[in-house]
């Protein structure tokens, strides 16, 4: 159990958070999240890539002290997100729990709320230990798009508080697709074990698919929200820049589908990939 909180106490992106694990057993984990202005949104709402970090963080938690410190590396080989409710200027808690341990998977749930008991997402992980195998190689990206049209709204995009002490940059974001990058950097975005945090690499996933949906919807008086994300992680993300490419393949009314994958800067090798539904609806402050 020491070396669990070690691995969330020593990396970056788990301190950048402010993330604390209160409490862990072999069947279940609870992770403290307070409010911070830095993993918010316009109007202190909770960035959605925050609630899939402590998916991952919950279910890796859980998953290691399950099947012992033997089974590693882990990496989360898959996570469902679905996003409730808005938990605005409010400390969350998550609660992991073990629903079935195999011989190198173990599937966990994680419900996340706010002090006072109001669901804000769940999660359903299922991690992965590899027992020292050595990661297949990745597939290459495939880029959706070739240009470096940020939108009108991309640069202040960038200035929202998550996005900005994450230094991610909206390099392109119009006709349905979106690329963007952030920098690695150990103290944001790294992970106890030298590489990039699982957690850091959903959030940009996260936020490449809503980009592709505004590059979709383009401007107007609307407010929006993720509704829930899927994906994948390949490998453990190595240390180095990452680049997510997002494109909107379905839409329906003010639904937005949007596929996107992460991969390394350099060698365009994929970290993880996956779907993320998005809402955005027009906002009824503006209706006369």
């Amino acid at each position: 159990m020491d070396e669990i909180r070690g691995w969330i106490a020593k990396s970056g992106y788990s301190r950048f958070l402010g993330m604390e694990l209160t409490a862990i057993d072999a069947e279940s984990a609870t992770l403290r999240l307070p409010y911070r202005e830095e993993n918010s949104n316009p109007g202190d709402i909770l960035h959605g890539g925050c609630a899939a970090s402590l998916g991952i963080v919950g279910g890796q938690a859980v998953a290691r002290a399950a099947l012992g410190p033997a089974a590693g590396g882990f990496h989360t080989a898959q996570i469902q997100v679905a996003y409730l409710a808005a938990a605005k200027a409010e400390e969350v808690i998550a609660t992991a729990r073990l629903r079935r341990r195999g011989k190198t998977l173990c599937f966990v749930d994680i419900d996340i709320a706010t002090e006072e008991g109001k669901p804000i997402a769940t999660v359903l992980t299922t991690i992965r230990g590899r027992f020292g195998e050595t990661p297949a190689q990745t597939p290459t990206a495939s880029p959706t798009e070739s240009g470096s049209d940020p939108s009108a709204i991309g640069h202040f995009i960038e200035e929202q508080s998550f996005i900005a002490n994450r230094r991610i940059h909206i390099e392109h974001m119009a006709s349905g697709t979106s690329r963007l990058s952030v920098p690695f950097d150990d103290e944001k975005n790294g992970d106890a074990e030298g590489g990039v945090h699982e957690g850091a690499v959903s959030a940009l996933l996260d936020t490449c698919g809503a980009m592709a949906s505004w590059a979709t919807s383009g401007i107007g008086p609307y407010r929006a929200s993720t509704v829930s994300l899927q994906s994948e992680s390949l490998a453990p993300a190595p240390a180095g820049d990452m680049v997510a490419y997002g494109r909107c393949y379905h839409r329906d009314a003010d639904l937005f589908w949007s596929g996107v994958e992460v991969a390394t800067a350099d060698t365009r090798r994929v970290i993880s990939r996956g779907t993320v539904l998005y809402r955005i609806v027009t906002n009824p402050g503006t209706v006369a």
